[in-house]
């Protein structure tokens, strides 16, 4: 028991920047798609109580390379030099991975977008994210919905 103990606890202690820098950028971009994911899922079912298809329909306008290539682009002069950093190792990451229905740009910036939310997830950074998710997908979300 105390095993499992010792990966809970891992899971939430947060790293400090150089540890978190140690991850290769796709591994941060695994673990941001699915911080990025949570979050505009969380979006959306507080916004109103629909079933869950159509939930996900209105999650994929959102969680996909070009909308996320989008919101980077508009986050650019509200990053630090870290997290520019950390962004641009994720967009010059090689994949194997090659994208459907979606540009190789848009793709490799989606990858950058979704390393950066790793990292600040790893890094503990929760008001962070929250700062930059508002800047962008909330507020685009606010400003467009139906």
């Amino acid at each position: 028991m105390s095993h499992n103990n010792d990966i809970f606890n891992k899971l939430c202690t947060p790293l400090s920047e150089p540890e978190a820098r140690m991850y290769s950028p796709l591994t941060l971009a695994f673990l941001g798609d699915a911080v990025y994911s949570l979050l505009v899922r969380n979006m959306l079912t507080t916004q109103a109580n629909k079933p869950t298809g159509k939930l996900h329909k209105e999650s994929i306008k959102y969680v996909n390379a070009a909308f996320q290539a989008e919101m980077i682009k508009l986050l650019m002069e509200q990053l630090t030099e870290n997290e520019l950093a950390v962004f641009k190792r994720g967009r010059n990451a090689h994949s194997s991975h090659s994208p459907k229905n979606q540009s190789d740009a848009d793709y490799r910036y989606a990858t950058g977008f979704e390393s950066l939310y790793g990292y600040l997830y790893l890094c503990g950074e929760a008001e962070r994210i929250k700062e930059l998710f508002s800047l962008s997908t909330l507020k685009y979300y606010l400003e467009n919905k139906e």
